[in-house]
Protein backbone atom coordinates (compact mmCIF):
# COMPACT_ATOMS: atom_id res chain seq x y z
CA UNK A 1 0.00 0.00 0.00
CA UNK A 2 1.49 3.74 -0.75
CA UNK A 3 2.72 5.88 1.76
CA UNK A 4 1.18 8.61 2.80
CA UNK A 5 1.47 11.46 0.12
CA UNK A 6 2.41 13.87 2.59
CA UNK A 7 5.07 11.81 4.53
CA UNK A 8 6.37 10.91 0.79
CA UNK A 9 7.12 14.51 -0.32
CA UNK A 10 8.36 15.09 3.33
CA UNK A 11 6.35 18.12 3.70
CA UNK A 12 3.63 18.81 6.61
CA UNK A 13 -0.08 18.42 6.36
CA UNK A 14 -0.42 22.65 6.56
CA UNK A 15 2.09 22.60 3.51
CA UNK A 16 1.61 25.21 0.97
CA UNK A 17 0.84 24.44 -2.77
CA UNK A 18 4.16 26.02 -3.32
CA UNK A 19 6.30 24.47 -0.80
CA UNK A 20 4.41 20.70 -2.09
CA UNK A 21 5.32 21.78 -5.87
CA UNK A 22 8.86 22.33 -4.49
CA UNK A 23 9.24 19.07 -2.57
CA UNK A 24 7.90 17.56 -5.46
CA UNK A 25 10.18 19.18 -8.14
CA UNK A 26 13.67 18.20 -6.12
CA UNK A 27 12.51 14.27 -5.35
CA UNK A 28 11.69 13.95 -8.87
CA UNK A 29 14.83 15.48 -10.03
CA UNK A 30 17.03 13.14 -7.89
CA UNK A 31 14.81 9.85 -8.76
CA UNK A 32 13.53 10.16 -12.25
CA UNK A 33 14.90 7.26 -13.98
CA UNK A 34 16.65 9.24 -17.19
CA UNK A 35 19.10 10.39 -13.72
CA UNK A 36 19.63 6.95 -12.37
CA UNK A 37 19.56 4.05 -15.32
CA UNK A 38 18.62 0.93 -14.32
CA UNK A 39 18.57 1.91 -10.75
CA UNK A 40 15.17 0.02 -9.36
CA UNK A 41 15.13 1.95 -5.76
CA UNK A 42 14.95 4.89 -7.28
CA UNK A 43 12.52 3.82 -10.23
CA UNK A 44 10.07 2.87 -7.78
CA UNK A 45 11.01 6.35 -5.24
CA UNK A 46 9.99 8.07 -8.55
CA UNK A 47 6.84 6.36 -8.52
CA UNK A 48 6.33 7.17 -5.12
CA UNK A 49 6.40 10.64 -5.18
CA UNK A 50 4.79 11.18 -8.66
CA UNK A 51 1.24 9.14 -7.15
CA UNK A 52 1.95 11.44 -3.88
CA UNK A 53 1.96 14.49 -5.90
CA UNK A 54 -0.95 13.47 -8.13
CA UNK A 55 -3.11 13.66 -4.77
CA UNK A 56 -2.12 16.14 -3.04
CA UNK A 57 -0.42 18.79 -6.02
CA UNK A 58 -3.87 18.82 -7.48
CA UNK A 59 -6.51 21.40 -5.02
CA UNK A 60 -9.58 18.96 -5.61
CA UNK A 61 -7.84 15.86 -4.35
CA UNK A 62 -5.91 17.36 -1.92
CA UNK A 63 -9.16 18.73 -0.10
CA UNK A 64 -10.42 14.87 -1.12
CA UNK A 65 -8.25 12.94 0.48
CA UNK A 66 -7.86 15.20 3.34
CA UNK A 67 -11.63 14.79 3.88
CA UNK A 68 -11.41 10.93 3.65
CA UNK A 69 -13.17 10.96 0.36
CA UNK A 70 -10.34 9.09 -1.38
CA UNK A 71 -7.19 7.06 -0.15
CA UNK A 72 -3.65 7.52 -1.08
CA UNK A 73 -3.97 5.93 -4.63
CA UNK A 74 -7.07 8.11 -5.57
CA UNK A 75 -9.72 5.71 -4.62
CA UNK A 76 -13.23 6.86 -3.38
CA UNK A 77 -13.67 5.99 0.09
CA UNK A 78 -16.54 4.82 2.02
CA UNK A 79 -16.15 7.40 4.78
CA UNK A 80 -16.45 10.29 2.18
CA UNK A 81 -19.55 8.96 1.04
CA UNK A 82 -20.53 8.93 5.15
CA UNK A 83 -19.05 12.64 5.42
CA UNK A 84 -17.18 12.05 8.51
CA UNK A 85 -13.97 13.09 9.40
CA UNK A 86 -10.55 13.01 7.19
CA UNK A 87 -7.87 10.35 7.43
CA UNK A 88 -5.70 11.93 10.08
CA UNK A 89 -8.64 13.25 12.60
CA UNK A 90 -9.32 16.91 10.75
CA UNK A 91 -12.53 18.30 10.41
CA UNK A 92 -15.18 17.26 7.99
CA UNK A 93 -14.19 18.42 4.17
CA UNK A 94 -10.88 18.46 4.71
CA UNK A 95 -8.17 21.35 5.86
CA UNK A 96 -7.39 22.79 2.46
CA UNK A 97 -9.90 25.11 2.08
CA UNK A 98 -9.56 28.40 -0.67
CA UNK A 99 -9.28 31.95 -0.12
CA UNK A 100 -11.94 33.16 1.66
CA UNK A 101 -12.52 29.43 4.04
CA UNK A 102 -11.70 28.02 6.92
CA UNK A 103 -8.46 26.03 8.32
CA UNK A 104 -4.90 26.70 7.53
CA UNK A 105 -5.38 27.06 4.53
CA UNK A 106 -7.39 30.13 4.93
CA UNK A 107 -5.49 32.50 2.46
CA UNK A 108 -4.03 30.06 0.65
CA UNK A 109 -4.44 29.98 -3.64
CA UNK A 110 -4.20 26.95 -5.57
CA UNK A 111 -2.14 27.19 -8.69
CA UNK A 112 -3.79 24.36 -10.05
CA UNK A 113 -0.54 22.00 -10.73
CA UNK A 114 -0.19 19.73 -13.45
CA UNK A 115 1.82 16.96 -12.71
CA UNK A 116 2.49 16.36 -16.83
CA UNK A 117 3.27 20.58 -16.75
CA UNK A 118 5.32 20.33 -14.20
CA UNK A 119 7.72 17.49 -15.41
CA UNK A 120 7.54 18.81 -18.64
CA UNK A 121 9.18 22.36 -16.96
CA UNK A 122 12.03 19.87 -15.30
CA UNK A 123 13.06 17.70 -18.13
CA UNK A 124 12.44 20.00 -21.13
CA UNK A 125 9.11 18.84 -22.45
CA UNK A 126 7.63 22.79 -22.53
CA UNK A 127 4.81 22.87 -20.48
CA UNK A 128 1.78 21.26 -21.38
CA UNK A 129 4.09 18.68 -23.52
CA UNK A 130 4.81 16.43 -20.50
CA UNK A 131 1.31 15.16 -21.28
CA UNK A 132 2.83 13.25 -24.05
CA UNK A 133 4.31 14.10 -27.32
CA UNK A 134 8.01 14.87 -27.71
CA UNK A 135 8.52 15.22 -24.34
CA UNK A 136 5.82 13.50 -22.59
CA UNK A 137 5.26 10.72 -20.28
CA UNK A 138 8.52 9.84 -18.41
CA UNK A 139 8.27 6.51 -18.34
CA UNK A 140 4.33 5.65 -17.99
CA UNK A 141 4.69 7.64 -14.67
CA UNK A 142 2.72 10.40 -15.52
CA UNK A 143 -0.53 11.09 -16.73
CA UNK A 144 0.08 10.17 -20.67
CA UNK A 145 2.50 7.18 -21.41
CA UNK A 146 5.71 8.17 -23.14
CA UNK A 147 6.45 8.59 -26.65
CA UNK A 148 9.00 5.70 -28.23
CA UNK A 149 11.27 6.06 -30.96
CA UNK A 150 12.60 3.45 -33.24
CA UNK A 151 14.45 3.40 -36.65
CA UNK A 152 13.39 0.71 -39.09
CA UNK A 153 15.56 -0.28 -42.13
CA UNK A 154 13.69 -1.26 -45.16
CA UNK A 155 14.47 -2.30 -48.53
CA UNK A 156 14.22 0.20 -52.06
CA UNK A 157 11.49 -2.12 -53.03
CA UNK A 158 9.49 -1.55 -50.11
CA UNK A 159 9.84 2.01 -50.38
CA UNK A 160 8.65 1.80 -53.74
CA UNK A 161 5.63 -0.62 -53.98
CA UNK A 162 5.10 -0.16 -50.02
CA UNK A 163 4.46 -3.04 -47.65
CA UNK A 164 4.69 -4.38 -43.93
CA UNK A 165 7.92 -5.17 -41.62
CA UNK A 166 7.95 -6.50 -38.26
CA UNK A 167 9.74 -4.17 -35.59
CA UNK A 168 10.58 -5.14 -32.19
CA UNK A 169 11.08 -2.98 -29.55
CA UNK A 170 13.54 -2.92 -26.46
CA UNK A 171 10.56 -4.27 -23.96
CA UNK A 172 9.96 -7.32 -25.96
CA UNK A 173 6.50 -6.29 -27.79
CA UNK A 174 6.45 -7.23 -32.06
CA UNK A 175 4.50 -5.28 -34.11
CA UNK A 176 3.92 -5.05 -38.07
CA UNK A 177 4.81 -1.33 -39.50
CA UNK A 178 2.84 -0.92 -42.65
CA UNK A 179 5.71 0.86 -45.23
CA UNK A 180 3.15 3.10 -47.51
CA UNK A 181 3.94 3.54 -51.24
CA UNK A 182 6.47 5.89 -51.96
CA UNK A 183 8.31 5.61 -48.49
CA UNK A 184 11.54 8.54 -48.17
CA UNK A 185 14.78 8.17 -46.45
CA UNK A 186 14.07 9.91 -43.10
CA UNK A 187 10.36 9.56 -43.14
CA UNK A 188 8.67 9.05 -39.67
CA UNK A 189 5.71 7.17 -39.05
CA UNK A 190 3.04 7.47 -36.33
CA UNK A 191 1.60 4.15 -34.39
CA UNK A 192 -0.77 6.05 -32.45
CA UNK A 193 -1.27 3.83 -28.75
CA UNK A 194 2.22 2.05 -29.41
CA UNK A 195 4.25 3.94 -27.13
CA UNK A 196 4.90 3.57 -23.13
CA UNK A 197 1.77 2.64 -20.65
CA UNK A 198 0.64 6.13 -18.91
CA UNK A 199 -2.66 6.95 -16.68
CA UNK A 200 -4.36 8.83 -19.40
CA UNK A 201 -3.60 6.17 -21.79
CA UNK A 202 -0.79 5.39 -23.68
CA UNK A 203 1.70 7.26 -25.50
CA UNK A 204 2.77 6.93 -29.55
CA UNK A 205 5.15 5.04 -31.40
CA UNK A 206 7.00 7.39 -34.02
CA UNK A 207 9.40 5.17 -36.27
CA UNK A 208 11.93 6.70 -38.32
CA UNK A 209 12.74 4.93 -41.69
CA UNK A 210 15.73 4.17 -43.37
CA UNK A 211 16.03 2.67 -47.06
CA UNK A 212 18.97 0.51 -47.09
CA UNK A 213 21.60 0.40 -49.77
CA UNK A 214 21.05 -1.80 -53.07
CA UNK A 215 23.34 -3.42 -54.75
CA UNK A 216 22.24 -3.01 -58.04
CA UNK A 217 20.37 0.53 -57.68
CA UNK A 218 21.33 3.81 -56.56
CA UNK A 219 19.53 7.11 -55.97
CA UNK A 220 20.41 10.06 -58.02
CA UNK A 221 18.46 13.23 -57.47
CA UNK A 222 15.01 11.96 -58.04
CA UNK A 223 15.93 9.11 -60.63
CA UNK A 224 17.07 5.81 -59.75
CA UNK A 225 20.36 4.41 -61.92
CA UNK A 226 21.91 1.65 -62.46
CA UNK A 227 24.81 -0.08 -64.81
CA UNK A 228 24.36 -2.37 -67.51
CA UNK A 229 27.02 -4.46 -68.73
CA UNK A 230 27.11 -4.89 -72.81
CA UNK A 231 29.71 -6.58 -74.99
CA UNK A 232 31.88 -5.28 -77.65
CA UNK A 233 30.34 -6.59 -80.21
CA UNK A 234 26.41 -5.04 -78.90
CA UNK A 235 27.93 -1.69 -78.38
CA UNK A 236 29.47 -1.41 -82.02
CA UNK A 237 26.70 -3.00 -83.58
CA UNK A 238 23.67 -2.23 -81.11
CA UNK A 239 21.71 -5.03 -79.24
CA UNK A 240 19.66 -6.59 -77.24
CA UNK A 241 20.28 -7.04 -73.19
CA UNK A 242 18.44 -8.01 -70.39
CA UNK A 243 18.37 -5.38 -66.98
CA UNK A 244 17.02 -5.65 -63.61
CA UNK A 245 14.20 -3.05 -62.41
CA UNK A 246 12.45 -3.06 -58.99
CA UNK A 247 9.77 -4.69 -60.93
CA UNK A 248 11.71 -7.48 -62.52
CA UNK A 249 13.87 -8.01 -65.67
CA UNK A 250 12.92 -6.13 -69.07
CA UNK A 251 15.16 -5.91 -72.06
CA UNK A 252 17.03 -3.38 -73.06
CA UNK A 253 17.72 -1.88 -76.98
CA UNK A 254 21.42 -0.57 -77.29
CA UNK A 255 21.64 1.03 -79.94
CA UNK A 256 24.44 0.84 -82.36
CA UNK A 257 28.09 2.96 -81.37
CA UNK A 258 26.97 3.07 -77.74
CA UNK A 259 29.62 4.17 -75.47
CA UNK A 260 30.46 3.68 -71.50
CA UNK A 261 28.27 6.29 -69.75
CA UNK A 262 25.40 6.27 -72.41
CA UNK A 263 22.07 6.35 -70.45
CA UNK A 264 19.19 4.48 -71.73
CA UNK A 265 15.21 5.65 -69.71
CA UNK A 266 13.33 3.35 -68.61
CA UNK A 267 9.67 5.10 -68.20
CA UNK A 268 8.20 5.16 -65.06
CA UNK A 269 10.40 2.22 -63.85
CA UNK A 270 12.08 4.59 -60.95
CA UNK A 271 11.37 5.34 -57.20
CA UNK A 272 7.89 6.69 -56.27
CA UNK A 273 6.56 10.04 -54.44
CA UNK A 274 4.69 10.30 -51.90
CA UNK A 275 1.62 10.19 -54.06
CA UNK A 276 2.73 7.13 -55.12
CA UNK A 277 4.07 8.07 -58.63
CA UNK A 278 6.75 6.38 -60.09
CA UNK A 279 9.39 8.27 -61.77
CA UNK A 280 12.17 7.15 -63.82
CA UNK A 281 15.29 4.22 -63.73
CA UNK A 282 18.08 5.32 -65.62
CA UNK A 283 19.91 2.35 -66.96
CA UNK A 284 24.34 3.83 -67.80
CA UNK A 285 25.27 1.30 -70.10
CA UNK A 286 29.23 -0.27 -69.34
CA UNK A 287 31.33 -1.45 -72.12
CA UNK A 288 32.82 -4.25 -70.86
CA UNK A 289 35.72 -6.36 -72.85
CA UNK A 290 36.08 -10.01 -72.27
CA UNK A 291 37.77 -11.46 -69.42
CA UNK A 292 40.38 -13.11 -72.03
CA UNK A 293 41.44 -11.30 -75.00
CA UNK A 294 41.08 -13.39 -78.14
CA UNK A 295 44.02 -13.34 -80.58
CA UNK A 296 41.71 -12.20 -83.25
CA UNK A 297 40.27 -9.49 -81.07
CA UNK A 298 43.54 -8.35 -80.53
CA UNK A 299 45.13 -8.20 -84.09
CA UNK A 300 41.87 -6.39 -85.25
CA UNK A 301 42.77 -3.75 -82.52
CA UNK A 302 46.49 -3.55 -84.01
CA UNK A 303 44.74 -3.17 -87.42
CA UNK A 304 42.42 -0.34 -86.29
CA UNK A 305 44.90 1.52 -84.11
CA UNK A 306 47.51 1.77 -86.79
CA UNK A 307 44.97 2.76 -89.51
CA UNK A 308 41.91 4.70 -87.76
CA UNK A 309 43.74 6.16 -84.86
CA UNK A 310 41.43 8.15 -82.61
CA UNK A 311 41.25 10.34 -79.32
CA UNK A 312 38.43 9.29 -76.53
CA UNK A 313 36.90 12.68 -75.08
CA UNK A 314 36.52 12.84 -71.69
CA UNK A 315 32.80 12.21 -71.38
CA UNK A 316 30.32 14.73 -69.39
Amino acid sequence: MARDPYQELGVSRTASAAEIRKAFHKLAKQNHPDTNPNNKESEERFKRVTAAFDIVGDPDKRKKFDAGEIDVDGRETARGFAGGQGPWGGAPGGGSTRRGGSGPFQNETFEGADLGDILGEMFGGGGRAGRGGAGGGFGGFSQRGADVRARLEIDLEDAIRGGKKRIAFSDGRTIDVSIPKGAQEGQTLRLKGQGHPGRAGPGDAFIELTILPHPIFRQEGEVLVMDVPVTVYDAVLGGKVEAPTPDGPVTLTVPKGANTGSRLRLKGRGLSDAQGRRGDLFARLTVVLPETVDPELAAFAETWRQARPYAPRRRK
